[in-house]
Order: structure tokens, then sequence, then C-alpha cells
């Protein structure tokens, strides 16, 4: 009985092993695409969490990630729906810049008469196009993106600093 049961077990992982392995095979493509978008969502979040932002990896990889699977759905969708009129594979990536700017603009804080969350927002709607980028599959181009969204948060922040000293001072100097 006892040996029954060991081979049933062997069997059910052997099945197991190769539905899974199967099922990997087939779905590589959409793997890829999807760990991608994650990917470089992470890279981004990781540099707002440095600056202590709302909005980190967690945030910035969902986004990245949901744009990913609607521009999958939207692919699939055109491949099933082939012969329908009217049907359009831009439909649904139009909705996701929509909904993007929705989220957006709720990260947006007026504060001591001060606009705060815009850098945060507008990472959010870039980093939605990144992960669109990876879900079309153009993994060049959403690298690419990456690494210009990276300097343009880390470099041109280095940038901001003196600027924002002499503004300082003049402000100081007309008070």
């Amino acid at each position: 009985m006892l040996f029954m049961m060991a081979m049933f077990a062997w069997v059910a992982g052997l099945l197991y092993d190769l539905s899974m392995s199967q099922f990997l095979a087939q779905n590589s493509e959409i793997i890829l695409r999807l760990t991608v978008a994650v990917g470089l969502g992470l890279l981004v979040g990781a540099e707002r969490l440095l600056v202590h932002k709302d909005a980190g990896m967690k945030t910035h990889a969902l986004v990245s990630l949901g744009s990913a699977v609607f521009v999958l759905i939207s692919e699939m969708m055109v491949q099933k729906y082939i012969n329908l009129p009217g049907l359009s594979p831009t439909m649904i990536p139009a909705q996701i810049i929509v909904g993007i700017g929705f989220l957006g603009a709720g990260m947006i804080m007026f504060r001591d008469s001060r606009t705060r969350g815009l850098t945060t927002a507008g990472g959010l709607w870039v980093t939605a196009g990144i992960g669109m980028a990876s879900g079309a599959g153009f993994y060049s181009m959403a690298t690419i993106v990456t690494i210009l969204v990276l300097g343009i948060l880390t470099i041109v922040n280095i940038l901001e600093r003196p600027i924002r000293k002499i503004s300082q001072d003049i402000d100081e100097y007309k008070n």
C-alpha cells in the first residue's frame, strides 16, 4: 500500500513536471514580456524609494506590469477577433494612458503654496509606457526609456540642487 502511494506521488510529480515545462515553453514570450516590465518598473521605483517618495518599487512595478498585461490583452484580442470590424489594437493602450493619468493626478498635492508629487506622477506615467513597451515586446525601447528615466531622476536631481540654492537665496534676499 505504501509502495502504491509512493508510486502515485512519483507519477503525479512527473505529470506536474511535464505539464509545468510545457506551460513554460508555451508561454515563454508572455513570461519574458511581463518579467521585463516588472524588472524595469522595479528599477524606476528603487530610485523613487531612495529619495523617500511615496510611490516606490511596488507601485512602479505594478504600474509597469499592469500596462504590459493590458497591451498583451490587446494583442490577444486582435488575434482572436481579427475579422471583427472596428476592432483596433490601440483601444486598450489608449485607456491605459487615461487610467494612469487619473492615478498620477491622485499623487499631486498642493500644500503650503507648493505643488508636490508632480515627479512621482510623471514617473508613474512613464513607467506605464515602459510596461506598454515591454508588453508589446519592444524590449530595447523599454530598456532605453528606463535608462533615460533613471538618468532624469538621478542626474537632473543633482543638477537642480545649485539652482534650488540660488532660488532660495533670491527668495531670502527679497524678504
